[in-house]
């Protein structure tokens, strides 16, 4: 009787503790569960839990829905915007189970975020476009984060310095229509997210702006592929 009671109390305590958690199969989800993984794995490493995430951290946690958003060759805004929705969602859920053993998992279906090498295109053209239009992607996430001014601000001083050809560039490749030419700024985007280093987005055009002055073209200031859903989303893991 007494061994029965002590199993019985064993299993209810086992019931009480951190669930098992599986990497979901739908695209959005499984994203978002890993932006989660992410941003998790970041506070963790945080040595003053009140602290803001590090720049490079929300590079990380950042590129999950952007490789989600990225899956058919070209960005789609509204993936992005959905992913980051189900992050607020489900991170409660996912913080009360045992979420550091869906690391490996998330490693596994989003082998972009552990390439330790950038890799940026061999047209420069193609390299300079997708790391304008990234620049762009991780203000539009972080520009209402006063925490990260000083890191935005050499992206948009980038940005100013390679503000003439790629316009010009984007009219010789897509012609006068816009939405050609918004077309060819996703594409560039999702190519982008590929090549990604490891070590966070945010990392990406450092080689760029070491080298700016190579770089020597950016398009005319076209309204960007920005989208407000994101800063307010990602508010929730600073």
């Amino acid at each position: 009787m007494i061994k029965r009671l002590l199993i019985t109390s064993a299993l209810l305590l086992a019931s009480c503790g951190p669930k098992t958690l599986t990497l979901p199969e739908q695209p959005v989800e499984r994203a978002a569960t890993c932006g989660v993984v992410a941003a998790n794995s970041a506070r963790l490493a945080t040595r003053d839990i009140q602290a803001p995430l590090s720049f490079d951290a929300m590079g990380r946690i950042i590129h999950y829905p952007l490789l989600a958003a990225s899956t058919g060759g070209s960005f789609s805004p509204d993936k992005a915007a959905e992913v980051q929705t189900r992050m607020t969602e489900l991170q409660d859920r996912i913080s009360e189970g045992k979420w550091q053993d869906l690391t490996p998992a998330c490693r596994a279906a989003f082998p972009a975020v552990t390439v330790e090498q950038v890799k940026l295109p061999v047209d420069r053209f193609d390299a300079q476009l997708g790391c304008d239009e990234l620049g762009d992607f991780l203000r539009s996430a972080l520009e209402e984060q006063a925490d990260y001014a000083n890191e935005l601000a050499e992206y948009r001083d980038l940005s100013m310095k390679l503000d003439a050809t790629l316009g010009i560039g984007l009219r010789d490749r897509a012609g006068s229509d816009r939405s050609a030419q918004v077309e060819e700024q996703r594409k560039a985007l999702a190519t982008i997210a590929q090549r990604a280093t490891g070590r966070g987005l945010a990392r990406v055009l450092g080689p760029l702006w070491v080298t700016r002055r190579v770089l020597i073209a950016r398009r005319v200031r076209f309204p960007p592929i920005r989208d407000n859903r994101l800063a307010s989303t990602f508010r929730t893991f600073i």
